[in-house]
């Protein structure tokens, strides 16, 4: 078994580097956590349709913000895409965006629990996942929380993560043997 976290940017190839690691499988658990798309926004419909058309008939789609036990429920590797939609869908759940330490109390709990079962997974496990960290700081506090508690899934994860890849302007780089900084979820 082994886990592979794969960061990029905004189109950076990121989501179909993923796949790639995958496309030996017959079988694979696709958990997409983003929210349905409706007809008022074409764009994301856009993206979702490009992700589905890409995925082979014999990967299973789990639509879910539940990656816990989309995971657990798994019987065949497993590719999540994306840890961000995670985020904003956990924070939607909870109703927490206008209260920041209740949020990222909850967020702490969540990658605790997806970190655990991540170090134990029963299968091949590849997620993806934006690194917001490079980009500008968001002038809303919405924007800064999200790119905090996403900085944080990030970091945690990828402390228990057997490879690290980035993805930047369509290239690869392997940041699996490099040091990590020690972590604070708090």
């Amino acid at each position: 078994m082994t886990t592979t976290l794969v960061l990029g940017g905004t189109r950076s190839g990121k989501s179909r580097y993923a796949e790639s690691l995958l496309d030996h499988e017959a079988e694979v658990t696709y958990v997409a956590t983003g929210p349905q798309p409706d007809e008022d926004d074409r764009d994301w419909q856009a993206r979702v349709d490009e992700h589905r058309s890409r995925r082979p008939q014999t990967w299973t789609t789990v639509e879910s913000s539940d990656v816990t036990r989309a995971i657990i429920g798994a019987r065949s590797p497993v590719l999540v895409d994306c840890l961000g939609n995670w985020v904003t869908g956990t924070f939607d759940d909870a109703k927490v965006w206008e209260d920041r330490d209740k949020a990222l109390r909850i967020m702490a709990e969540r990658t605790a629990e997806l970190s655990a079962l991540w170090m134990n997974a029963p299968y091949d496990v590849v997620a993806v996942t934006n690194e917001v960290g490079m980009s500008v700081v968001p002038d809303t506090a919405s924007g800064r929380l999200f790119q905090e508690a996403l900085g944080r899934v990030n970091a945690t994860i990828s402390a228990v993560t057997d490879q690290v890849h980035l993805v930047l302007a369509g290239r690869v780089m392997d940041l699996s043997t490099l040091p990590t900084v020690p972590i604070s979820v708090v």
